[in-house]
């Protein structure tokens, strides 16, 4: 941990003018800041005294979203005396937490801190959790061995090993076998996941297959941007493009790009509404530019007045309204996988029976799409010039869009149950460890 400490502390110098000028010129790298380093806010310190606390970490949005029904179910089966607070890391995350978490106790969301001893002794001895949950991956040296010190349990729940992750994991087994057997509990997406947490060094009873909390996440069955998007579609077919990337390099195209060129090989066809849901909401200006030459309308604006003419093309610059957007969708694609990304969540849209389309880069939900496939809920366009005709193909087709729909919406259907699993897991990591709700 020593040496841990000065590696991160050096990278943290270095980094430091650049970090400085990033915050200078924008807000959203200020976000948190002192809670990052370690100061605990008055109300949260208020709110947990004499509560016992459960103190969740999920990253960003889809952490957060894979959290909301385990949070809620969680809380049914504990006391009033428990508290579950909630921490994030990115900023999306924390806006999408504060609207999930926050209405029934607005002091409870908060920037997950810095890994350097002083942030997270200072929250540990603030919040006396009787349990940290981590979400997925996020797998942090220095609040894991003070966990460890002050014999606080640690769960990661709906975890997951990526490929990528896979392949550098084995290269240094030595070190990731000393943090991964650390943890008492490891609930895994997949017997793959789980496989793979072994072989990276975590200990065979501490390692659970509960599945995964993405098929329990249940998108609102209507949001105002549904409502808006459907009203301008103006009975058009509706093509989402959820959770897109930019380019990697430079000359290459972002998925926008690739989409803007497919949706207008479609129009020509049949005029159909354009959905463009970039995953960053700091690529909202970008996705903007993309798209200024077509005839559009940003999601943000639908409140302050109704276009004469129904917009090409909307862009869905709000945060947490994709997952009921996807709702309305005639044909949806998901986003990260025409790019090296990983892909995103393919059940956000399959949940509603919608045709489902991603790039041949799913790595990061490699079984979800494995169980679509087998049930035939799912088409993969292996390049973005097989985007085009095969949205065609499947607006003009409408017992194909239905088959894949129903595909993809038994798979949702069939795998429920995870959420249940995992609670039962961290109560009984409770009782065994004398904390008993």
């Amino acid at each position: 941990m020593a040496l841990y400490s000065i590696v991160l502390a050096a990278i943290f110098i270095l980094g430091a003018p650049y970090w400085l000028v990033r915050m200078a010129v924008s807000g959203r790298y200020r976000a948190g800041l002192p809670e990052r380093l370690g100061r605990v806010p008055i109300q949260l310190r208020k709110a947990a005294a004499g509560r016992k606390v459960i103190w969740l970490h999920a990253v960003s949005v889809g952490e957060v979203l894979a959290a909301t029904r385990l949070v809620s179910e969680l809380e049914s089966a504990l006391d009033p005396a428990w508290l579950i607070v909630i921490s994030t890391t990115t900023a999306t995350g924390q806006a999408l937490a504060r609207q999930r978490f926050a209405a029934s106790n607005p002091d409870r969301v908060f920037y997950y801190p810095l890994d350097f001893a002083f942030s997270v002794r200072a929250w540990i001895r603030a919040l006396r959790p009787r349990l940290v949950v981590l979400m997925e991956s996020e797998l942090w040296p220095r609040m894991i061995a003070e966990c460890r010190r002050t014999g606080t349990p640690v769960a990661v729940v709906n975890a997951r090993v990526s490929d990528r992750s896979f392949a550098r994991g084995l290269k240094f087994r030595s070190l990731w076998s000393g943090l991964l057997g650390r943890p008492n509990l490891f609930l895994a997406q997949s017997e793959e996941d789980a496989r793979r947490l072994i072989a990276l060094g975590a200990r065979k009873e501490s390692v659970r297959v509960s599945g995964n909390l993405k098929y329990d996440v249940r998108a609102p069955s209507q949001s105002s941007a549904s409502e808006h998007i459907l009203a301008l579609a103006a009975g058009r077919p509706i093509l989402v493009a959820g959770s897109t990337h930019g380019a990697l390099q430079q000359g290459r195209l972002g998925e926008e790009q690739m989409l803007l060129e497919a949706w207008q090989a479609i129009r020509a066809q049949q005029p159909t509404l354009l959905v463009l849901a970039p995953r960053h909401p700091q690529r909202f200006a970008e996705v903007e530019s993309v798209i200024a030459k077509s005839a559009y309308l940003k999601a943000s604006t639908f409140a302050q007045s109704t276009p004469a003419v129904p917009p090409d093309i909307v862009l869905l610059d709000t945060i947490g309204d994709l997952a009921s957007v996807y709702r309305v969708a005639t044909v949806a694609f998901v986003g990260g996988s025409l790019v090296p990304r990983g892909g995103h969540n393919p059940l956000e849209p399959a949940q509603f029976a919608v045709p489902v389309l991603m790039g041949p880069s799913y790595e990061n939900f490699r079984d979800i799409v494995a169980r679509l496939r087998e049930q035939q809920g799912i088409a993969i366009v292996q390049t973005s010039a097989q985007l085009g005709p095969t949205v065609a193909d499947l607006l003009s087709s409408p017992e194909k869009r239905a088959e894949l729909g129903r595909g993809g919406q038994s798979v949702f259907e069939q795998q429920q149950g995870a959420t249940a699993r995992t609670v039962e897991a961290l109560l009984d990591l409770l009782r065994s460890s004398e904390h008993r709700p």
